[in-house]
């Protein structure tokens, strides 16, 4: 296998941040391969986790940190704040570039007209036949919000 996983590269950026004494690189490295490995062990049986799945790990730690950061914002913690932020910037690393509004609304309007959808009872469907198609490119929030624009327009 001449391909290396996406969690041996984080082990690897792992061990290359602790090396250049990157605290907050490191944390947030550590945090994940926590996460990836509780979600391993979690369940009947240990296993290893895909590309795809490790992917959707990252994407909810990253999803934790920006709304963790808002909830900072909001506070008036701003130091707590850029701390989240910090660390959301370094798990974007490992992510895949996201959607742009236009993208995601072109290929929403694709599963609307493939699905055959006519109104919101239909939401689920479309949402269905779009998450594949996106496939961690975007949170599912902006995915629903365009899914109901679609629908509702």
């Amino acid at each position: 296998m001449t391909e290396t996983s996406l969690k041996t590269t984080l082990q690897t950026a792992l061990t290359e941040a602790m090396r250049e004494r990157d605290q907050v690189r490191a944390g947030t490295l550590r945090m994940t391969l926590t996460a990836v490995t509780n979600e391993e062990v979690s369940g009947r049986e240990a296993r290893e986790l895909s590309d795809d799945e490790v992917l959707r790990v990252i994407t909810k730690e990253a999803k934790k940190r920006r709304e963790a950061a808002t909830a900072y914002q909001d506070a008036g913690r701003s130091e707590l704040a850029d701390r989240e932020l910090a660390e959301l910037t370094v798990l974007e690393a490992y992510l895949p570039q996201q959607l742009s509004d236009e993208e995601l609304d072109a290929l929403v309007a694709q599963a609307v007209q493939d699905s055959g959808a006519t109104g919101m009872p239909q939401m689920g469907l479309v949402m269905k036949a779009v998450q594949p198609l996106v496939a961690g490119r975007a949170e599912g929030g902006r995915i629903a919000a365009a899914v109901k624009k679609a629908l509702a327009g």
